[in-house]
């Protein structure tokens, strides 16, 4: 028996793809987005403590009110943003699966929906599979900043969403208050909704600040704000995400939600409730993050690379056109093959695999791991 996929031209990520390269080849895996240090034994403990108690069954669908609460009340500190912890916050299982419940909400078929690439690879997928158009915008190499220019003239009567992303991932480029102020007035007087995906809101760089949408009330009454506690707490692998939107949103977001997860792990969701009460945990992460960044440029002063700032999440680009002419998933086969490191090639992020001679290293890794991965690289 055979049915016609919903998905004919997606195959495998790139990221089990290169992790399981990484795997073969005994090489250091700073492809995918993990840490390989440990999060905090707390946190662990929380969660063990949760589960004594007996918090072992199905959470609330919106998930568990005092972690909504917490969510809330940190929002509102960080962002001057008011939401309802009841009306207008959902926990998720992951970033991921709000990203599936919030475009699944908002796109009918035949909505085209902006994207900028080189874009996160689940965006599209999820677009199509709802029969949305995706409509492309190139980031500008090799700052990847977005020409509103060029988004001013894609603005038409079909377009239903734009899915932004900042800290974005994979340039580690973001977005500024100036970007907002241009966004808010292309979509001013029209049903365009956002989604905005900021689960890398607390790795961020340079004494800048993270610019939410929750910032901006002109854009809030039409936004999904998305993110997530694993890049926060280093732990990806409990998959634990929320989303923020306006009552009437997060009322259609939940009708989506309720039939892909349900409900989110309990006892997990009310340990991160308890840690975020300890804000200097999250408000001291930048500074965790940027000396890992620039331990990882300066280990790399001596290599053939060109780096590529990186003002936000845990990734580093890495220019190699004066290394190689090889596009760059050859390129990245042979760096992990040949030596030993195993790096994202950015052109899976395109549609229409853009080359820019360039790929993704994630240094979200051990003082010991980025040494040994940069004496390899740097021999090249």
């Amino acid at each position: 028996m055979h049915f016609p996929s919903k998905l004919p031209d997606v195959g495998t990520t790139i990221f089990t793809v290169m992790t399981r390269l990484a795997s073969q080849h005994n090489a250091i895996n700073l492809s995918q987005g993990f840490p390989d240090f440990d999060c905090d034994p707390e946190l662990v403990e929380l969660v063990c403590k949760y589960m004594r108690d007996g918090h072992n069954q199905y959470a609330p669908m919106q998930g568990i009110p005092v972690l909504r609460e917490r969510i809330a009340e940190k929002t509102q500190e960080l962002y001057g943003a008011t939401f309802d912890h009841d009306t207008e916050i959902t926990i998720s299982s992951g970033a991921t699966e709000a990203l599936f419940a919030a475009i699944t909400a908002a796109v009918q078929p035949g909505d085209e929906v902006l994207i900028f690439e080189p874009a996160y690879d689940s965006y599209e997928p999820a677009v199509k599979i709802n029969g949305g158009i995706p409509i492309y915008i190139k980031l500008k190499f090799p700052a990847y900043h977005i020409d509103w220019d060029e988004v001013a003239r894609a603005i038409t009567p079909r377009i239903k969403l734009v899915i932004l992303n900042t800290p974005h991932n994979p340039t580690g480029a973001v977005l500024g208050r100036a970007d907002f102020a241009e966004l808010a007035k292309l979509l001013d007087g029209t049903n365009i909704y956002i989604i905005s995906d900021e689960v890398y809101e607390h790795i961020i760089f340079d004494d800048l600040e993270h610019e939410s949408v929750a910032r901006h009330p002109e854009l809030i009454a039409r936004s999904f704000i998305i993110s997530s506690f694993g890049k926060t707490y280093h732990t990806t692998g409990w998959k634990v995400g929320y989303c923020l939107a306006p009552a009437s949103l997060t009322e259609e977001f939940r009708k989506v939600h309720q039939f892909l997860t349900f409900a989110s792990n309990t006892p997990v969701q009310l340990a991160y409730a308890e840690y975020l009460l300890q804000k200097n945990k999250y408000r001291e992460l930048p500074k965790f993050y940027q000396k890992k960044r620039d331990t990882f440029i300066r280990l790399l002063e001596n290599s053939r690379f060109r780096i590529i700032p990186c003002r936000g999440t845990y990734f580093q680009m890495l220019d190699y056109s004066v290394i190689s002419n090889e596009p760059d998933m050859v390129f990245a086969e042979q760096l992990t093959a040949q030596h030993g490191v195993a790096a994202i090639p950015p052109s899976v992020f395109h549609h229409d695999q853009r080359e820019d001679r360039v790929l993704r290293f994630c240094f979200a890794k051990k003082d010991e791991t980025l040494e040994r991965a940069a004496e390899k690289l740097c021999a090249i």
